[in-house]
């Protein structure tokens, strides 16, 4: 993966006239490392074509690598990637897994260690020290491991044996996990390799992003996997022999898209997506009817959103991986959302926050509490960093609320990005309004896109 040197602070660039640009987005990170983990988990090799290569990739790449998958990539396409298993269907221990500050890794990677011949050490970044982590552990706690903590109790660095001996029958876990739906999916993840499969409750009163623990479960299914949920909070994994397909296409990361299409509001002109699959387990697929409020017009392979979802309602085997162009035009104008449940799709909410503080109307966001334990705080994040150039922000118990204010009034500064990928890709989108922004470590987009400035500064140059 080519790394690239940036200026810190990074000058932001301005949008100096309408846009008119096509952007290709790199694949999905969290069906990447869906997939990444399910094909170490499956019978057979597995090649993923269109994998994102970035650090949170990287990073999981290399933890499987430590357990003894190799993951290869294809000489003339580092986004091909041919993952394989143990042969003997056992993972090596004895080693130390590191995290770095990826989510995904830290709470994806710590259940494989069920299935490992020795214990399994896991350290990360100092700052994934403060990301919660204790649901998952509890849970593998309740399966048989025993985890060693070096710090605090829920907290990397830790240490997790793995069971002598695992039952034959269904194993039952019950877990909170209302700081992040990753716990869930972590668990439903590993589940089919039980040998009496997984009965999984959550105990808590409020589970964020169900579209991505929908997500699990399709793609575990998709591994010849079968999970079910016969009510909310409750799920049933079944013991099964996992086997991704050989040749795995990942979609493009739609909340990876959300800078981009909403640059198109912001500056005006329009911004072209290709590749937008028509039906999608991923939260950012809620994007263009987010962007349709806020006053975008948002078509794809030219037919009104709302109507080519429509032909999809009606048959949807026909458009079952199926892609084609999203494009998202505006005229500068952007409205508030007013209240907003954002429960669905917490993870584009910085970029929403970025369009919203540049609104004519306030918006304010609810059910997403919970990225108070993201990279960073993103709520108090935000607020600061809104208020950083003049606008009006504050946190609400289980969200955000922004004021509008005129752009006339909002000023230069330089912005923190608190090595939080979706703070850096905000401050972009308000240095396209804000003459004279920069942006503090803009190099933790690599995070999820391997080279956000040079992509950023492409969109802006194309007529």
């Amino acid at each position: 993966m080519t790394e690239h040197a940036y200026p810190d602070p990074w000058p932001a660039p301005v949008a100096s006239r309408p846009l008119n640009a096509t952007v290709t987005i790199p694949g999905s990170k969290s069906l990447s490392n869906r997939f990444l983990i399910l094909a170490a988990l499956s019978t057979r090799p597995v090649t993923l074509h269109g994998l994102l290569r970035s650090r949170d990739t990287e990073l999981m790449m290399e933890a499987l690598n430590t357990l003894g998958v190799h993951c290869t990539p294809h000489d003339d396409d580092e986004t091909t990637v041919t993952i394989t298993p143990p042969q003997s269907g056992r993972f090596h221990g004895g080693t130390t897994v590191y995290c770095g500050l990826a989510g995904t890794v830290m709470r994806f990677v710590p259940g494989l260690v069920l299935y490992a011949d020795s214990p399994v050490r896991f350290d990360g970044d100092k700052q994934a020290y403060q990301r919660p982590m204790g649901p998952i552990l509890d849970g593998l706690e309740q399966l048989g491991a025993s985890v060693t903590y070096e710090g605090e109790r829920g907290r990397l660095p830790f240490t997790i044996t793995p069971p002598e001996h695992t039952p034959a029958t269904r194993q039952h876990v019950a877990i909170d996990s209302s700081s992040s739906s990753q716990f869930i999916s972590g668990l439903l993840l590993i589940g089919s390799r039980l040998a009496g499969g997984l009965d999984l409750t959550h105990t808590g009163e409020h589970l964020p992003s169900m579209p991505h623990i929908r997500m699990t479960m399709h793609d575990v299914d998709a591994a010849d996997g079968h999970t079910s949920m016969p009510e909310p909070g409750h799920w049933i994994v079944e013991h099964a022999q996992l086997a991704l397909p050989e040749d795995i296409n990942v979609e493009p990361d739609l909340s990876n898209a959300a800078p981009f299409l909403e640059a198109a509001m912001i500056a005006s002109g329009s911004v072209s997506i290709p590749n937008w699959p028509y039906t999608t387990t991923q939260p950012g697929g809620l994007l263009p009817d987010i962007l349709q409020h806020m006053g975008a017009n948002v078509t794809l392979d030219g037919t009104p959103f709302d109507e080519a979802m429509r032909l999809v309602q009606t048959d949807p085997h026909a458009y079952t991986h199926r892609s084609g162009t999203l494009t998202l035009t505006g005229d500068g104008t952007i409205h508030g959302l007013g209240n907003y449940d954002m429960s669905a799709a917490g993870e584009i909410a910085p970029s929403i926050a970025a369009a919203a503080a540049l609104a004519d109307s306030p918006s304010a966001l609810h059910g997403i509490g919970h990225l108070r334990g993201h990279e960073t705080n993103r709520l108090a994040a935000l607020v600061s960093e809104i208020k950083r150039i003049g606008g009006v922000a504050r946190e609400l118990p289980d969200g955000l609320a922004i004021d509008a204010v005129p752009r006339a009034s909002l000023h230069a500064a330089v912005m923190e990005t608190y090595a939080d990928h979706r703070m850096a890709t905000f401050a972009a989108m308000i240095g396209l309004a804000v003459p004279g922004t920069e942006i503090r470590n803009i190099a933790t987009t690599r995070k999820t896109i391997p080279d956000f400035p040079g992509m950023w500064a492409d969109m802006l140059s194309q007529r």
